[in-house]
C-alpha cells in the first residue's frame, strides 16, 4: 500500500478508470481509494486533480462513476467530471475481440478527456492539502 500511496503523491493527476458491477464501482477500486484516503501527506489524494472513465454495462459506467465521484468527493480529490468518457461495453463495432478498443469515435472521446484533463491539472492542482477531510477526523485528532 506504501507504493500506491507514494505513486499518487508523485503524480500530478489521478485517472480513476473503473468498470460498473451491478450499478457500482468495483470493491477493488473502492478499497484502493479508501486506504488512499487515509494518507494526509501532501501529493496525498486531498486537492490532488482527478478524472472519472469507465467501460462497461449497458449505461457505460455512469453509475459506478456516480458512486466514485461521491467517494471522491470525501477525499477532497478536485474531480474533473466534463467532457466525461462511458463507453458501453456491449455497443457493436466498439471493442475487438481481445477486449481493445476499436471504434473511432470513443477513442476521440477518450483522446479529447486526457487532453481537457491536462489542462484540468495545469489549471486547480494540486491545491493546498486539507489535513482533515470530516469532521470524525477532526474529533479524533483533538483526542
Amino acid at each position: 500500500m506504501s507504493a500506491h500511496k507514494s505513486a499518487i503523491r508523485e503524480s500530478d493527476g489521478v485517472i480513476f478508470a473503473t468498470p460498473e458491477y451491478n450499478w457500482g464501482t468495483s470493491g477493488v477500486l473502492k478499497n484502493a481509494i479508501d486506504w488512499a484516503s487515509r494518507d494526509r501527506e501532501e501529493g496525498s489524494l486531498m486537492g490532488k486533480p482527478g478524472t472519472i472513465i469507465g467501460a462497461g454495462g449497458r449505461s457505460g459506467t455512469a453509475r459506478a462513476q456516480m458512486q466514485l465521484l461521491e467517494t471522491l468527493g470525501e477525499t477532497s480529490t478536485v474531480v474533473m467530471v466534463k467532457p466525461g468518457v462511458l463507453i458501453a461495453a456491449f455497443a457493436p463495432d466498439t471493442f475487438d475481440s481481445e477486449g481493445n478498443l476499436i471504434s473511432p469515435d470513443m477513442r476521440q472521446l477518450l483522446d479529447r478527456q486526457m487532453e481537457e484533463f491536462a489542462q484540468w491539472i495545469m489549471r486547480v492542482g494540486p491545491r493546498d492539502f486539507v489535513p482533515f477531510a470530516c469532521e470524525i477526523d477532526v474529533a479524533l485528532a483533538a483526542r
